[in-house]
């Protein structure tokens, strides 16, 4: 864990700087400074054999007593011992080994919430809280000096007055940008229980790491709005507060229902300023399907962007053929999975990168 800390104080792309720095903090005793070294070189050399698959053993070389500290990072060449007396009477050989090792970081990343066990689910949530998360900017109408296309004729003039009244050099101005807000409101009914607890650590480290306002809304028969239990800095106490505050969990589904509640009792408090809206659920609904239409045609109407992240969306013959989201699909901009980690990094990139109002619904499985 110091490695990883002072990586952020060394620049990475020099390798003497790098070597330095695991040298000082890797090794504690005088007599393993060579061997460091050599395992080091040893790492960071291209293996000879194409076909090396698990294992290859590299130099081998002697274990000297303890000496002068070596002050350079790249090691010389061994020069093969010819000597057979002098190898017999020499200490034992030192070999080190270089294994490949699988990555189960990569195999967390694809594998489906819903199938994995607690250990799995721990390290997915570790993982999930250094999600990198940046939501695109919006223009405002106020100003700022810049390289803008606007002339500034205040800075202009004040410049001109201190270089003799004369107009040297034109200053610009550029609008504004501020971080779009976002609203995210998730399915907790039974349907979605096997991704429930996944997707409210998701929820929760979204909005530790944004700096925009984030608002958290959770649903099954009704609507509980839970953006303030999220604002406590201990995760276990934050979840804990949104369980004692929700009285719907894994009840049944009304969609509609909920929607019409967020729309006429919290859209105008949270959807201005080109607010983008993340539905997370998998469409299964119990009730009115014209309602659950006419409400998401309001909800989109009043939004920067609607996003669907559906948790089926990620199976090779999932068909989107329940009513409800049969319903929502004519108003939805992105449908994206939400089922895996992968999927998460995936929808972190996107909402870095929405500069523009959509012109449409997008219905393709994987819209762009």
């Amino acid at each position: 864990m110091d490695l990883v800390s002072a990586l952020g104080q060394i620049e990475i792309g020099k390798k003497s700087d790098f070597f330095y720095a695991a040298r000082t903090l890797l090794v504690h005793e005088r007599e393993d400074l060579p061997l460091f070294d050599e395992a080091f070189e040893l790492f960071w050399r291209k293996p000879a054999d194409a076909n090396w698959n698990t294992q290859w053993q590299g130099m081998t070389r002697r274990r000297k007593k303890p000496g002068p500290i070596v002050t350079h990072p790249p090691l010389k060449e061994d020069v093969p011992q010819t000597n057979d007396s002098a190898s017999d009477s020499a200490e034992p050989m030192t070999v080190i080994e270089v294994t490949r090792m699988y990555s189960d970081r990569e195999i967390l990343r694809h594998k489906n919430f819903a199938e994995m066990n607690v250990e799995e689910s721990e390290a997915v949530k570790q993982m999930m809280s250094k999600l990198l998360w940046k939501v695109s900017e919006r223009r405002t109408r106020r100003h700022r000096a810049g390289k803008g296309d606007l002339v500034d004729l205040r800075r202009t003039l004040r410049r001109s007055l201190r270089s003799a009244g004369e107009i040297l050099s034109w200053s610009y101005r550029e609008q504004k940008l501020k971080p779009r807000p976002l609203v995210v409101i998730a399915d907790i009914s039974g349907s979605m229980e096997r991704y429930t607890r996944l997707l409210l650590h998701f929820i929760y480290g979204m909005k530790a790491a944004l700096s925009q306002p984030v608002e958290a809304f959770v649903f099954s028969t009704r609507l509980t709005r839970i953006t303030r239990p999220l604002q406590i800095r201990d995760l276990d106490l934050a979840l804990k507060n949104v369980g004692d505050l929700v009285n719907d969990w894994a009840g049944g589904t009304r969609i509609g229902e909920s929607l019409k509640m967020f729309n006429f009792e919290w859209g105008r408090r949270v959807l201005g300023r080109g607010a983008i809206v993340l539905v997370i659920s998998d469409g299964w609904d119990r009730g009115d399907v014209d309602l659950l239409k006419h409400e998401m045609a309001r909800l989109k109407r009043n939004c920067h962007r609607l996003i669907w992240l559906n948790p089926l969306l990620g199976a090779a013959d999932y068909e989107p053929l329940t009513r409800g989201i049969q319903a929502a699909l004519p108003h939805i901009d992105n449908f994206l999975p939400v089922h895996n980690l992968a999927s998460l990094e995936d929808l972190a990139g996107r909402l870095a990168g929405i500069n523009r109002r959509s012109n449409g619904g997008n219905h393709a499985r994987y819209p762009a």
